[in-house]
């Protein structure tokens, strides 16, 4: 099969690659997205070496289920060993053990195939499109933010980023609470948010220090967090979504001196997002910015690496 390979340094289109062999899932990709992780990886982080991508959407080719056979599905990413105390209580995620799709120890979704277990996978209604369905693994990791923390309704919210990640985070926490700004770099990138009541900003003023009860962190950047700690108030509480491959270091005295609750948070059950992607409350088509085939691998990598640049996608 045609496979993206990262070998640690550069990634190197392989036209034969050997197909997953075993008893998973065999999940033929129509699509798979390019996000800010994989950007990550390709600067260290993780350390891995293999097919990158977790973003996709696909159709079953194999399975011991005859029932998913051609059936349109996503999938959740992390994989437990199914017998640590957190593989029983059903949060893989934490596994000590787990493989990760194109992330950890299991190759991805940037290739003809991938394999999963099928208690990962989930069905597409007909409604969602294949484009809209490559959004459902990030969107399920900003609805983890509402399994996470209490919200109230009347609090103030602030996101810090622009990206695909911090657009889907916003919009999700828009659904709870009513005062919500998102605060970037790129007007362009955010002015589709305004359509949904979102108040959005270029940078921080005097007036925005301090004054949200929540802030969201997604921006990729160690700069993002110092953003994020101007203006979060006293005894807020502070999520953090980014994963960031510097080892610059931070300066966490802010958290102490103001007694800050951090949240550290990444993956989500699917379901929510599915929902709400049927339902239509969350917009994901404005952010849909080119497709490339894998034999262009590099140029699209290129392409989602600019500054406006919202969601690029791979087709095998």
């Amino acid at each position: 099969m045609k496979a993206a390979y990262f070998n640690g340094t550069e990634i190197i289109l392989d036209k034969n690659y050997l197909e997953p062999k075993s008893d998973e899932v065999l999940v033929r990709v129509r699509l798979a997205g390019i996000c800010g992780t994989d950007l990550e990886i390709l600067q260290g982080y993780m350390k891995y070496n293999g097919i990158l991508g977790h973003e996709f959407v696909g159709i079953v080719e194999k399975s011991h289920n005859a029932a998913l056979i051609q059936k349109r599905v996503v999938g959740e990413i992390n994989v437990g060993c199914d017998k640590c105390d957190f593989c029983k209580k059903g949060i893989q995620r934490h596994c000590p053990n787990r493989t990760v799709l194109g992330i950890l120890k299991r190759d991805g979704a940037f290739a003809e195939f991938l394999s999963l277990p099928g208690k990962n996978l989930h069905v597409i209604p007909d409604i969602i499109t294949d484009e809209q369905a490559v959004f459902i693994e990030p969107l399920a990791a900003a609805f983890e933010i509402r399994e996470q923390v209490s919200l109230k309704s009347h609090w103030s919210v602030a996101v810090v980023g622009d990206g695909r990640l911090a657009q889907l985070i916003t919009q999700v926490l828009k659904l709870s609470c009513s005062n919500v700004t998102c605060f970037g770099k790129h007007k362009t990138k955010l002015k589709n948010l305004t359509n949904n009541g979102i108040k959005i900003k270029i940078g921080i003023e005097s007036s925005d220090e301090q004054s949200f009860d929540l802030v969201v962190e997604a921006t990729g950047s160690n700069s993002g967090f110092l953003d994020t700690m101007k203006l979060i108030k006293p005894r807020g509480i502070v999520v953090l979504k980014s994963t960031i491959a510097s080892r610059d270091n931070l300066d966490l005295t802010p958290v102490v001196v103001n007694e800050i609750t951090l949240v550290g948070s990444r993956c989500g059950l699917f379901k929510s997002a599915i929902d709400a992607l049927a339902a239509g409350i969350v917009s994901v088509d404005y952010m849909i910015d080119f497709i490339f085939p894998l034999e262009e691998i590099s140029e699209a990598i290129e392409h989602a690496k600019k500054p406006d640049t919202l969601k690029v996608f791979l087709k095998p």
